[in-house]
């Protein structure tokens, strides 16, 4: 972990600029401090216009004009662990121009273009939140978002939400749920010369890959956004040595579902899904997706500022779901390909960086400075 103190960001760079220092200061899940330390010292050099808290290694900013409408603005400043890919560096390819590096794309670029538009916004239409926030990438538990919205959910409170995950600079509206569940198939331990006396836990779990095999996954369209769901195996485990018939294997399963649907009703699902046959099933976690919410007055006014860009359905699950929950429609809207997010060639476009700061500051009202 780096613990020197990360250098000063400047909020009114350049947008590949400002990213590619907010690249360069290293944080990975838990090692957020110094990002947090230099993202909270560019917004309080701004506090004429911006209330500023420090929340463990969040940040959050907000405006206090006391508009009608508030909107709240969420990017994450961890990410996975790097893989040589720090230092950010420049590429063309392709005829396309691209800062490479861990982060670039899941998303420091979102980032930077919040950074930038919350110390511009200071008289934009709306009052508006901005949470830059740690621990996104690990277990939902050490999520800050968790925490603040059990603590202080008035930081959390807003009329619309948008989350810079990485969209190309689209629109991706909701978020499909997730649950993982463990299921698990017993037998009795034998000699493997013997395999009669015994009866083979691993054997037991083939029809359960027979069904997954064989699964249709349903395709649902909500507010005319096409979400599709997927069940899959993704670990299996068991066995105890080369000559023994294992009494005991296991299988992780991965369902991601439409956001018209709850954990309750995708658990049982699952179960349909392989009832008749002899297994233990437990879910070990679970969340619950969001639905696109294009309909709010918010969102409208939001979709036609940007004007013609692509709308489109979140195939993955992101933190707009806490705002779902929470009665606040959230879209997803960010610089970077989200194919790329976690990838060892993880990129942006500088296009995409400079597109979707133009979008938001047209939708905002400000203009460069």
């Amino acid at each position: 972990m780096h613990n020197s103190v990360a250098p000063a960001l400047d909020p009114h760079a350049d947008i590949v600029e400002l990213t590619a220092a907010i690249v360069d200061i290293e944080s990975v899940s838990g090692n957020e401090k110094p990002l947090a330390d230099a993202v909270e010292a560019a917004l309080r050099e701004h506090a004429e216009h911006l209330e500023v808290i420090r929340d463990g290694d969040t940040v959050i900013a907000r405006t206090r004009r006391g508009l009608e409408r508030r909107v709240l603005l969420a990017g994450h400043l961890d990410t996975v662990p790097v893989a040589d890919n720090l230092p950010s560096s420049r590429r063309t390819r392709d005829g396309r121009d691209e800062l490479v590096g861990r982060g670039t794309c899941d998303m420091k670029g979102g980032d930077a273009v919040f950074l930038q538009l919350a110390v511009e916004a200071d008289a934009a239409p709306v009052d508006l939140t901005w949470i830059f926030y740690d621990h996104e990438e690990v277990a939902a538990a050490d999520n800050s978002l968790t925490r603040i919205a059990a603590e202080h959910p008035d930081y959390l409170e807003a009329d619309f939400a948008i989350l810079g995950e990485p969209t190309s600079a689209g629109v991706e509206g909701g978020c499909k749920g997730t649950m993982k569940l463990e299921v698990t198939a017993r037998g009795i331990a034998a000699h493997s010369a013997r395999d009669w006396v015994g009866d083979n836990a691993i054997h037991h779990l083939a029809p359960v890959l027979e069904r997954l095999a064989a699964y249709e996954a349903r395709r649902a369209v909500i507010d005319g956004l096409e979400y599709r769901e997927c069940l899959n195996a993704v670990a299996i485990s068991g066995g105890i040595a080369g000559n023994v018939i294992p009494d005991l294997a296991s299988m992780t399963l991965n369902y991601r579902f439409a956001p018209d649907t709850s954990p309750e009703q995708a658990e049982a699902h699952v179960r349909e899904v392989l009832s008749g046959l002899d297994l233990d099933i437990v879910v070990t976690d679970s969340a619950a997706g969001a639905l696109p919410g294009l309909g709010d007055d918010a969102a409208r006014d939001f979709l036609a500022a940007l004007g013609d860009v692509p709308v489109s359905a979140k195939q993955g699950w992101t933190d707009v779901a806490r705002f779902s929950a929470l009665g606040t429609p959230a879209v997803n809207f960010g610089p970077g390909d989200p194919l790329l997010a976690h990838t060892d060639d993880e990129h942006v476009p500088l296009e995409d960086l400079r597109v979707a700061l133009a979008a938001l500051r047209r939708w905002l009202g400000v203009s460069a400075r």
